[in-house]
């Protein structure tokens, strides 16, 4: 008899065994077990497996969660934390991350939302984060920016995403560097920010 699928993380791991097989069995009991879901763990661990997995379903599945719980503050935002945070390959997650900056639930002026897509993404997703071509980092800048105009609390928060940059190998350090040094040299900068990058740049 087949596995049962147990806790969300082993689904998980059988819906990317499934995608490197070119299977669609696994993927397709997920999609199935998030229609069919009595609760929401069990719904949101079937998502999670076919988002974190890569599948194409997962795009239907995840059109199918908003329309489900676009009411709902708190679910709505780990609905931008899943993809977010999700596995990056050949990165794709920072171009999905920027067209949910301007999906029609996202707000930049509302902390819980711009943590759930923005620090999902710059403090918990470091595969996807750290980009050769340091475009992470270029967007990590700009929403410091733009969040240090409308909450500088938020925004120093946020550049402490970069706290550690001079650890990081090359090209990764002078490139991140210089995203700090960016944010450091706005004129009109909140003193919340200017104390975390003035501190980053003097290690």
């Amino acid at each position: 008899a087949a596995p049962q699928p147990g806790g969300g993380f082993r689904l998980s791991q059988l819906c990317l065994a499934a995608r490197l097989d070119g299977d669609a069995v696994w993927p397709g009991k997920a999609l199935q077990r998030f229609k069919d879901a009595s609760n929401m763990t069990d719904r949101f661990n079937a998502l999670a497996a076919l988002v974190s997995s890569g599948h194409e379903l997962a795009a239907p599945a995840l059109a199918r969660f908003h329309a489900m719980f676009r009411e709902e503050a708190l679910v709505l935002d780990k609905w931008f934390a899943l993809q977010a945070g999700s596995t990056d390959r050949g990165g794709n997650v920072l171009p999905a991350v920027k067209a949910l900056l301007k999906h029609p639930d996202f707000h930049i002026k509302n902390p819980n939302r711009a943590r759930s897509l923005i620090f999902s993404y710059c403090s918990a997703n470091p595969g996807a984060f750290h980009r050769r071509d340091a475009a992470g980092y270029v967007f990590w800048a700009e929403r410091v920016l733009e969040l240090d105009a409308l909450n500088p609390q938020v925004a120093a928060r946020l550049a402490r995403a970069l706290d550690r940059w001079s650890k990081l190998a090359e090209p990764y350090r002078t490139a991140a560097r210089e995203a700090i040094a960016r944010v450091a040299a706005k004129a009109d900068l909140s003193n919340d920010v200017r104390e975390v990058v003035t501190r980053a740049l003097a290690d």
